[in-house]
């Protein structure tokens, strides 16, 4: 049986972490991204943070085109400078992601360019007091695959989609199962609940919420529909 990747981030001595989350950034600096780059330096200082979460769409409009195309540096390397910023990035895929070349952000290429730079499809961080599990949310929506409009997905290594999605969805129950984590995190780019413009997600609501509900995840982080919301359920 395939497990996810596991990677261990030290934890500081008095056992607690500290981090920040950004999602659909990747700009060349304009939509705001400058200025939002420049608050979280000073934020990450303040919190003196161990790393940075990114949930996805990372390249806009339709991620990079290989592993030379200068979006990396324009839209990440030259953009987030701060002293405080220069830590691990745990990154996943989003929609826009996957409207490029998705292998290329995945090569340790990227990591030779910039090494704060670590992204793969679904993987576990490990922070001794935390578990982050990253999963690749954008091959559950089917929309993408029936209706992809004008846009061009790179599906290499997802296809055939079942067998893809089901290992995923396998993989993640028996990670969290074993976890003896104090928190349990979830990453995806998509949202399951929202109510922003999106919306909410009716496959991952459908495949994903239930195992982590089964394995108490303390909470989901997600980005896609560009708005912030704190979201709770009754049970919980």
């Amino acid at each position: 049986m395939a497990e996810l990747h596991r990677l261990e981030h030290p934890v500081n001595t008095d056992g607690s972490i500290s981090f920040l989350v950004v999602g659909d950034w990747g700009r060349r600096g304009t939509f705001n991204q400058s200025q939002v780059a420049q608050q979280m330096g000073i934020i990450g200082e303040i919190l003196n943070i161990d790393f940075v979460v990114s949930t996805g769409d990372n390249f806009y409009d339709d991620g990079l085109t290989g592993v030379d195309d200068p979006a990396f540096e324009e839209s990440f390397t030259n953009v987030y400078t701060a002293p405080s910023l220069q830590k691990n990035w745990y990154n996943v895929l989003g929609n826009h992601d996957y409207r490029g070349d998705a292998l290329a952000q995945l090569s340790p290429i990227l990591k030779q360019k910039d090494n704060r730079w670590i992204c793969m499809r679904s993987y576990i961080v490990n922070t001794d007091v935390a578990e982050f599990f990253f999963v690749d949310t954008t091959p559950f929506q089917d929309m993408y695959f029936t209706t992809p409009k004008d846009h061009t997905y790179d599906w290499r290594n997802v296809m055939p989609r079942k067998d893809y999605l089901s290992q995923v969805l396998k993989d993640l129950d028996s990670a969290l199962r074993e976890s003896s984590a104090k928190w349990k995190i979830v990453v995806g780019h998509h949202t399951i609940k929202s109510a922003g413009h999106h919306g909410s997600s009716e496959e991952l609501g459908v495949h994903l919420l239930p195992i982590l509900q089964a394995n108490n995840v303390d909470f989901y982080v997600n980005g896609h529909d560009h708005c912030l919301e704190h979201i709770s359920s009754s049970d919980r």
